[in-house]
């Protein structure tokens, strides 16, 4: 097996000042990236946990200086550190904007927003703005660009039914001649194929146990088939 494939977390990946840290991606549980260079600080998919990983490897400063989150789908164990990071960031008196992207109909995001606004509006000490994207959209944050690109994400119904679609994205990152593919939560899909191909860096969850699972996820050897065709590759979501 690859020596990609079964890394323990964090997992840290850096070319000159483009760095990226996984703190975590467990299916269910939670998921936690952090990318920055010298004049940018993004949070990617912030799970349970984000705010006390951040805390004790990046500390405060790094963490007011978070300008962007993204966030790739509505599921718990990517978004499940929103709340506590965005009172953090008031509690520290954080004064420049945040803006936080996600996949346009993501109901859980604009849900958490809403709810948090109701409690905090009169004491907030920085602005949030929301902004949906709905398929591929290129965004110019600072000296880096981001692509969005759709996925194939889908969860069961309460009555088990049909796996049916929920919003999701990739995101890839392009900074200086240098590029960094996630495709969040994904079932295989053309898109993400095209997106990790000639990456420096891909980063392919991997979270289906056998092929029966294969409408929700990826098995090891389909997400390492596509992280082959980058540069450099880690294997993420992987069930424990």
């Amino acid at each position: 097996m690859n020596k990609n494939e079964r890394q323990k977390y964090p997992l840290v990946w850096q070319k000159d000042d483009l760095f990226i840290k996984i703190y975590s991606s467990i299916p269910n549980i939670a998921t936690g990236i952090l990318i920055t260079t010298n004049s940018t600080t993004f949070v990617v998919d912030p799970g349970d946990g984000i705010l006390r990983d951040l805390n004790k490897d990046a500390g405060a400063d790094t963490i007011l200086k978070i300008s962007d989150i993204f966030i790739t789908h509505g599921h718990h164990d990517h978004i499940g550190g929103v709340w506590s990071l965005l009172t953090y960031l008031s509690v520290m008196r954080k004064i420049s904007p945040l803006n936080i992207f996600y996949p346009k109909g993501c109901k859980e995001i604009e849900s958490i927003y809403k709810a948090f606004n109701t409690v905090y509006k009169s004491e907030l000490s920085y602005k949030i703005k929301l902004i949906p994207i709905d398929g591929s959209k290129t965004i110019s944050r600072n000296s880096v660009k981001i692509k969005s690109f759709k996925v194939d994400h889908k969860e069961y119904s309460e009555s088990g039914d049909n796996p049916s679609p929920v919003p999701s994205l990739g995101y890839k990152f392009f900074y200086e001649g240098k590029s960094i593919c996630y495709g969040g939560d994904s079932a295989y899909c053309e898109s993400l194929v095209k997106h990790a191909a000639g990456s420096d860096l891909a980063i392919i969850e991997a979270g289906a146990e056998n092929s029966d699972q294969t409408e929700l996820h990826m098995t090891l050897s389909q997400a390492a088939g596509i992280g082959r065709t980058a540069s450099e590759y880690f294997l993420v979501h992987i069930p424990e």
